[in-house]
């Protein structure tokens, strides 16, 4: 693994850039198909009684696949009124921003895309991206749908991503970095009231952090019980009701990847990310084990966005922005003033 490192950092800077556009569209593709089939497909259906889809392939294996082929055969129609670039680009804008978040995420000691002091600040960042995606699918479809589904997207994703920031800063000043690797080795490094052998995972210190992350992180994903900017029932789907073949596929991807690459932060964040107890972070067995460690964690995350997904009703608008500003944001608030204290003091 070494010597393999060892020789992408002596190829030129274009062949390392290629080289890591590959693996991360690679990743993002991986994330996305793997939590479809798990989780929409079969444990979902486990859960409603049911078998889900079993034709395609052994156990419905390649259901995904045909899926796939399906959108790729169908017409890509532009409405007649619609803005056709805005339309037209709004799917690879919000693509582009998961694939912006999967290159922060670290895989193991030196299994990483980019390596940089501000990277939990890039993620947070690039994540607000898809926002601007969204409002041009909204806009550039010329229907009152879409229209009012990317306002609700808009409004809603602004509003949750407060308490997503400010979850996230107890835990930076915790770890007293935003480096992802300095944060994972935080926890590694760690103590539970002198006792070292698991390290600290945030989740325990920063607990109220992490209920905070992910029920902003459900909204981030207008996933139930948020999904007003898609409601089927008032909206047929909003923003992206006017999409059809490869450009709705894109959507669909980019969903099921954000909800991957999300878990994945979270994971870094609270879980001690690719860290395995009793063995040492530096040792390069972790550049295999940690992808796997990180998958792992990535699918008892996202197991739980679904179980929420498929388990709770919808809210109100006025519900959704009561639970952002009056809980969420003076909940993340209190978190950071009681760790900055604890911080100094200890």
């Amino acid at each position: 693994m070494t010597a393999s490192l060892n020789i992408i950092g002596e190829l030129a800077y274009w062949q390392q850039t290629g080289i890591r556009v590959g693996a991360g569209l690679a990743a993002v593709l991986l994330i996305a198909g793997t939590l479809v089939y798990l989780h929409l497909f079969k444990l979902v259906s486990f859960m409603q009684s049911r078998l889900g889809p079993m034709e395609a392939g052994p156990f419905g294996s390649l259901q995904l696949l045909a899926e796939v082929g399906k959108f790729l055969q169908k017409e890509d129609i532009f409405p007649r009124k619609a803005d056709k670039f805005v339309f037209a680009a709004a799917p690879f804008v919000v693509l582009m921003s998961t694939f912006l978040l999967v290159v922060v995420v670290p895989g193991g000691p030196d299994a990483w895309f980019i390596d940089t002091d501000l990277g939990i600040y890039l993620a947070m960042a690039v994540s607000s991206v898809s926002v601007i995606g969204i409002l041009m699918a909204g806009w550039g479809s010329a229907s009152k749908y879409s229209l009012l589904g990317g306002l609700r997207a808009t409004g809603q994703l602004i509003a949750y991503e407060l308490p997503l920031i400010l979850a996230v800063l107890g835990v930076v000043i915790q770890a007293g970095t935003m480096n992802m690797q300095g944060i994972v080795l935080a926890q590694a490094e760690g103590e539970i009231f002198g006792w070292g052998a698991i390290g600290n995972p945030y989740i325990l210190t920063q607990g109220v952090a992490f209920l905070i992350f992910l029920i902003a992180m459900q909204a981030e994903l207008t996933q139930t019980p948020f999904d007003m900017p898609i409601a089927e029932s008032e909206l047929v789907t909003g923003y992206m009701t006017e999409y059809s073949g490869m450009r709705f596929l894109l959507f669909f991807i980019g969903e099921f990847a954000t909800a991957g690459v999300f878990s994945a932060i979270a994971a870094v964040l609270f879980l001690g990310g690719w860290y395995i107890p009793g063995i040492d972070p530096s040792e390069n067995i972790m550049n295999v084990l940690g992808p796997l460690v990180m998958l792992t964690k990535i699918v008892i995350l996202t197991f739980v966005v679904f179980w929420v997904r498929f388990t709770f009703p919808r809210f109100r608008e006025d519900q959704l922005q009561k639970l952002a500003w009056k809980v969420l944001i003076p909940l993340s608030l209190a978190n950071i003033v009681v760790t900055g204290i604890l911080k100094v003091a200890f």
